[in-house]
């Protein structure tokens, strides 16, 4: 006879279905009467193991609708000064950019919308000024990334500064990633710098946060993590 409890046994299963694509994400589970007399138990045990599976990510459930596989979320790393599109293809992903507008204002203004297969996920302004704005503008942003485009002309990059808040949607967002106004987002606030400390990018992001999540990777000699509220901009102070 098995030691391993039957809630384990159901959740082992369940998460072998879901890894080996048996359930795709986003897929909805069956009803948790028919689960629980598919694997002869009880409906409490059948409960027990999808919240196992839920704590450990690979299912979420809606009150009303049913339990479902977690969609794939991607990753955006923070630890890095490559583009949105270098960090993600990086992970495998199908990544592609529309390009909304690109604008003479003071330099370059460029506005493009990142998806994720047919799922459009990010939606970013990126402001370049002069002398650089003028030299990357014919550029084909489709398939070119800025800072490429700028490495190109001779920046070198050195370092960026980025804040990122939650927030809600705002109308022109939701029209571009096709959610209603008013839902929750990231925001990320990104200014990058070239030697003698020359901002040559200002971007705002808007980030789907059902479809992304944010990681950093941290070393204690460094690193440097500066903490603050939503509404305050972050102490000057900082850990090492």
């Amino acid at each position: 006879m098995s030691r391993v409890p039957a809630y384990r046994q159901i959740a082992l299963d369940l998460t072998d279905k879901i890894r080996t694509g048996v359930f795709r994400p986003g897929e909805a589970l069956p009803a948790q009467r028919d689960l629980s007399a598919q694997y002869g138990v009880t409906l409490m045990t059948l409960r027990q193991a999808l919240s196992s599976l839920r704590d450990d990510g690979l299912i979420v459930q809606q009150a009303g609708r049913g339990t479902f596989v977690a969609p794939v979320q991607a990753t955006y790393r923070v630890d890095t000064l490559r583009s949105f599109v270098e960090d993600l293809r990086e992970q495998g992903q199908d990544v592609t950019t529309e390009v909304v507008s690109v604008a003479a204002e003071n330099g370059l203004r460029l506005e493009r919308v990142r998806y994720l297969g047919d799922q459009p996920v990010i939606h970013q302004i990126s402001w370049v000024p002069e002398p650089h704005g003028s030299r990357v503008s014919d550029e084909d942003f489709r398939r070119m990334s800025l800072y490429v485009a700028l490495a190109e002309t001779g920046v070198t990059i050195v370092r960026a500064s980025e804040r990122i808040v939650p927030g809600l949607l705002d109308p022109v967002s939701a029209a571009r990633l096709r959610r209603p106004a008013g839902s929750a987002v990231f925001v990320s606030e990104r200014t990058t710098y070239a030697m003698d400390d020359e901002p040559v990018v200002t971007d705002r992001a808007v980030i789907l946060g059902d479809l992304m999540e944010i990681r950093a990777e941290r070393a204690a000699t460094r690193v440097s993590v500066q903490w603050g509220t939503v509404r305050d901009r972050p102490n000057e102070g900082s850990a090492e």
